[in-house]
């Protein structure tokens, strides 16, 4: 039986009381923020809204972000958040930033001074729609409150159509207490409400009708090229899970016996365990990923950037290959690198549009050459007992949330990701203390899921305070942290390139996590081998709260491969 939650049967509503019944309109249940002075009517009208709308308050606004963020890429839903106006806008900043960099759709809802107050450097505001324009997909400064139903209508419109991303409403306290005449429907069905997902709106549009459309001059170009491949390549990458097309991505994948390579940003596109799936390119890539990418002669670019940490230097990146570039935001196209053949699609789309025209082939002898290339030089090192065990342990129903640095790196080339949204890590800003918000906000859009974080111990000091929502809101996340006493990634440019000069990226190690996890009411274990972190792991599932694992890492353990600054992948180095 559906769920009808009855809305305000009042004829005159407030200002707050048309933003959440709007939310509710659009399928949100679940928002993450933090009160404040311009938001506390906003706050005051939701305790009438409570049953239909959760809301979860983090440490602070960064973090509630964050959570959103890590709910949206989780779900496939958009994530809201609320904050308040001044410092509770500005923290926000970071938390967007990543956003717009991965194009996660959100919708960031901050209060601001009462509109009579604006300019005139009133307590607490802030111009935060001229600080957010180069990191937003749009932003709304409110000039009235009959136009709040109207501005967020358009504010869920624009961050899931196209490519997605955050957009942020910013309204005037006295907009959030006015009242004005109720026009809104007075129930809605829970069950048939439209959501505000873009794996529901958006997509639905995709799923009939282009295997219909005709081919156009570049899409019959591709198709050709294609089937007279011998070496070609897939490189997906976010794009295809904005998309949902993953699916579509396996079956031209397996139509064209093609091996496929990713960005960080697509993991979990294709099974790690498929055998076409041969692993991340570009800095930090496989061997085997990098060099495919130097001997193919078709590379079929699926909803990427050629990101700077992919090709390297651009000027360099001269690979005999024809290059096709797929993706939706045509803004993308020969950006970073100039290709040989540009089409502006949706990659769900396009993928089923040409599948049915790709002959059948078996590549063997391709294959086959880029196996012997990991067999050859097996990327190994000290920490591979750990991510052994994780997935060992992993039966396809985890979601991993990583912060920034060599643990984040080790675990997009050696965790076994099955599913795309089972792999949330900030790619494009590459953002510190990201990790346990966004673990939050998928524990809370997937309570059905295990979820893991994967950090290390300078991005854990960023967002340890995040201990606090977990305890509050009894969320079951298992940590394990990395100890290596050091900002290890920037340690290890340093070793590389800076003539081992290490200033500022040592960290003492007196801290003592067992202490700090027992505070925040988690269990803790200390791991210093595979039978131990086994140990560790197992009774992590039986443990009905949070649970912190910490493994000690060598402090002078780096990442390899890594393609030196200003280079290209050819140089990579391996040891």
């Amino acid at each position: 039986m559906s769920e009808t939650v009855v809305m305000s049967q009042k004829t005159e509503i407030s200002g707050a009381g048309v933003v959440l019944e709007k939310l509710i309109q659009k399928g949100v249940t679940t928002v993450f923020g933090y009160p404040g002075g311009a938001v506390i009517p906003l706050y005051h009208e939701w305790v009438n809204y409570k049953s239909a709308l959760e809301h979860f308050r983090t440490s602070d606004e960064q973090h509630a972000v964050h959570a959103a963020d890590g709910y949206a890429r989780a779900t496939g839903k958009v994530g809201v958040c609320f904050v308040t106006s001044g410092p509770g806008a500005t923290n926000t900043v970071t938390g967007i930033a990543t956003a717009f960099m991965d194009s996660i759709p959100m919708v960031i809802i901050s209060g601001q001074v009462p509109s009579h107050l604006i300019g005139k450097d009133a307590f607490q505001e802030v111009d935060i729609t001229s600080m957010t324009v180069a990191i937003t997909k749009h932003n709304f400064l409110v000039h009235s409150a009959e136009s709040l139903e109207s501005v967020l209508e358009k504010a869920f419109e624009i961050a899931c159509e196209g490519r997605p991303g955050p957009v942020l409403v910013d309204i005037p306290k006295d907009f959030l207490i006015q009242k004005m005449p109720k026009n809104l429907p007075k129930a809605f069905d829970s069950q048939n409400t439209a959501q505000n997902s873009f794996s529901k709106d958006v997509m639905r549009s995709y799923e009939y009708g282009e295997l219909e459309e005709p081919l156009s001059k570049d899409e019959q170009q591709l198709i050709q090229w294609i089937n007279e491949a011998q070496r070609p390549l897939i490189y997906c990458g976010g794009g295809v899970k904005l998309s949902h097309g993953e699916r579509a991505l396996l079956a031209l994948a397996e139509q064209m016996d093609c091996p496929v390579i990713h960005s960080l940003m697509g993991l979990g596109c294709i099974s790690r365990k498929h055998r076409l799936s041969i692993g991340m390119a570009g800095m930090h890539g496989c061997r085997t990923a990098n060099e495919a990418i130097n001997k193919c002669d078709l590379l079929l670019a699926i909803g990427v950037r050629f990101s700077d940490r992919v090709i390297g230097n651009p000027e360099t990146f001269d690979i005999a290959a024809k290059i096709v570039h797929i993706d939706l935001d045509p803004m993308e196209h020969h950006k970073n690198l100039k290709v040989e053949l540009t089409i502006s699609a949706d990659a769900k789309k396009i993928m089923r549009k040409i599948n049915p025209y790709i002959k059948k082939k078996i590549r063997t002898d391709w294959l086959d050459s880029l196996e012997k290339i990991g067999f050859e030089n097996p990327q190994e090192s000290s920490v591979d007992w750990i991510f052994n065990c994780i997935n060992e342990a992993d039966d396809g129903n985890t979601v991993y949330a990583t912060d920034v640095g060599q643990h984040q790196m080790w675990s997009a080339q050696k965790l076994c990701i099955q599913n795309s949204r089972n792999w949330i890590s900030s790619g494009g800003l590459g953002t510190m203390g990201f990790g346990l918000g966004a673990a939050i906000g998928a524990k809370i859009g997937k309570p059905e899921k295990s979820v893991m974080l994967i950090t290390g111990d300078g991005s854990f000091g960023m967002n340890f305070q995040e201990l606090i929502t977990l305890m509050d809101y009894d969320l079951k996340v298992d940590i394990v942290l990395f100890d290596n006493r050091s900002l290890g990634m920037v340690k290890q440019w340093q070793t590389l390139f800076q003539n081992k000069i290490y200033a500022e990226t040592e960290i003492s190690g007196k801290i003592d996590y067992e202490s700090l996890a027992k505070a925040f009411g988690l269990m803790s274990y200390k791991a210093f081998d595979a039978t131990g972190l086994k140990e560790a792991l197992n009774a992590s599932k039986f443990e009905k709260r949070s649970t912190l694992t910490i493994v000690s890492v060598p402090n002078d353990e780096h990442v390899f491969p890594i393609v030196p600054p200003g280079r290209g992948l050819e140089k990579a180095l391996y040891k």
